[in-house]
């Protein structure tokens, strides 16, 4: 049974080290943390369903998904969520602003109400649901480890999720996802550098390919998974 105690214990002792809050920061980014974003590709299915997307063609997708699509503006609200007196309210009614298609707006809503009962059920802190990448930023703003660092393990938790989509979908074996995944760990943290230093008005992307395929995704009548 988790007590009050426990949960006291939980909290403090995520935020008390460097060591210990990346050991809570893994634990909260694990795809066994009961988040669901196995369910969820951004339109992906629908882009490699079609051929758009193939094994040679999977890097340029994540590529821009992190310079210009929803990894750069998810990684920036993450950031801004970090920051001492951020206004979350606010922060999470930009990021459903931000969602373009029915699907992205569930899929990022659902999420982060699954993180913060999830959270709360360890660390005993009822707060309400935001979506996703807010949640998560107030969630990590007490840990005592740098913005980029955060942001940086967020950002690799969303690529590995979105490879995996594909591991799954097309002939792509794990360790090749695995060798993609590591490649693309410049771009994550120069990604992660430039979202801790940046502000509001930075929010933007340009992925119109990706959002078309959001949107398709929404019609097909047979797919793995929601989004």
């Amino acid at each position: 049974m988790i007590t009050a105690a426990t949960t006291m214990t939980i909290t403090a002792t995520a935020t008390a080290t460097p060591d210990a809050a990346r050991l809570f920061l893994q634990q909260i980014l694990s795809p066994a943390f009961p988040v669901g974003g196995f369910a969820w590709s951004q339109g992906l299915e629908w882009a490699m369903d079609q051929g758009a997307v193939t094994r040679a063609t999977l890097p340029v997708w994540l590529a821009d998904w992190l310079d210009h699509g929803t990894g750069r503006a998810d990684a920036l609200l993450v950031a801004l969520a970090l920051r001492p007196g951020a206004d979350h309210a606010a922060l999470d009614d930009l990021a459903r602003a931000a969602c373009l298609t029915s699907q992205r707006l569930t899929e990022t809503q659902e999420q982060g109400a699954a993180l913060t009962a999830s959270l709360a059920a360890l660390t005993g802190a009822d707060l309400p649901p935001l979506t996703l990448p807010v949640a998560f930023g107030r969630a990590c703003a007490a840990l005592p480890l740098p913005g980029p660092e955060i942001v940086s393990a967020w950002l690799l938790a969303q690529a590995a999720s979105l490879i995996s989509t594909a591991v799954r979908f097309m002939p792509l074996g794990p360790l090749e996802g695995q060798r993609l995944l590591a490649a693309a760990h410049p771009a994550i943290m120069a990604r992660a550098a430039w979202a801790c230093a940046a502000d509001q008005d930075a929010l933007a992307s340009a992925t119109w390919g990706a959002d078309i395929a959001a949107m398709r995704h929404e019609t097909m009548t047979t797919r793995i998974f929601r989004s």
